[in-house]
């Protein structure tokens, strides 16, 4: 049997790993967004260069039939505009995303303790 002290202490040993188990979390959601953002912008980026070659492969095969070679001419472009608007989609998301992250603030203890050294680092130089 444990006596009341013993208890009170472990008790609060767990409400202290609980606290830096829910900080590990919120880092770790906050990584899987930045990556999440990344791979929207890869998936953008594919889709542009895809539309870019199908537009260059319609005029460059098709040499003859206007029909294509305006669908050609039609895709570049838009494909270009695909990149563009994931390039400004993704620098949205990475502002937003960064700014959450600088709003954040630790609660444990022991990050708490480390964080205010860092801040103190910065500070003085």
């Amino acid at each position: 049997m444990l006596t009341k002290r013993a208890k009170k202490k472990i008790e609060q040993e767990l409400r202290v790993k609980k606290r830096q188990n829910l900080e590990i979390r919120d880092s770790l959601a906050m990584e899987r967004t930045k990556m999440a953002n990344e791979r929207t912008l890869l998936a953008y980026m594919r889709t542009a260069t895809a539309m870019v070659l199908a537009g260059l492969t319609f005029i460059k095969v098709f040499d003859n039939d206007p029909f294509y070679i305006g669908i050609g001419v039609i895709a570049i472009p838009l494909g270009l505009v695909i990149a563009c608007f994931g390039y400004y989609r993704f620098s949205k998301k990475k502002s937003q995303v960064s700014r959450y992250a600088n709003i954040y603030t630790p609660t444990s203890p022991v990050l708490a303790e480390v964080a205010a050294q860092e801040e103190e680092a910065s500070s003085q130089q």
